[in-house]
């Protein structure tokens, strides 16, 4: 498969077809989700990491729909379809798929990966999906990177422009 190839964003229904095969192969599935509205060294960090931790990285990625009930009415900038297209070019990333719920619990629940990533500004209890995998890695924040923190700056420096 190309790095970038079209065929690395699949439907829910594709995707886990996909992974049965390949858990049959003895593939270990590393799973992470995310909005990734402006993508950033913490995201890039995040991939590379949750990669090694299995075989494949599959990414639960949030709608417009449930990303505008999580972040608020201003929100996507980037709509999913060119969000699942940035994360397709990225070296780790095996997977992506789109979910329109406000957690990724079902889509854990219905893919059965082995490993579950998610950022450090979560607890272990706060983790949609974690009783559904092997194992929870908590990948801890790097300081200075997230998305309102990149809206915040820009606003500060293009809003009165």
């Amino acid at each position: 498969m190309a790095k970038n190839s079209p065929s690395k964003v699949r439907s829910r229904k594709s995707l886990k077809q996909t992974l049965i095969r390949l858990k049959n192969k003895g593939k270990k599935i590393v799973f992470t989700n995310g909005c990734f509205d402006l993508l950033h060294l913490g995201h890039i960090k995040l991939f590379k990491k949750a990669k090694t931790l299995g075989d494949i990285l599959v990414i639960g990625l949030n709608s417009d729909s449930s990303l505008k009930k999580l972040k608020g009415p201003l929100r996507p900038l980037v709509k999913e379809g060119a969000r699942a297209q940035v994360l397709a070019c990225l070296e780790p990333v095996d997977y992506i798929t789109i979910f329109g719920e406000e957690t990724p619990e079902k889509l854990i629940m219905e893919l059965k990966p082995d490993v579950l990533v998610k950022g450090g500004d979560y607890r272990l209890n706060e983790i949609a999906g974690r009783q559904y995998v092997k194992k929870v890695y908590i990948f801890p924040v790097i300081k200075g990177y997230s998305t309102t923190s990149l809206i915040k700056k820009i606003v500060k420096v293009y809003g009165n422009k």
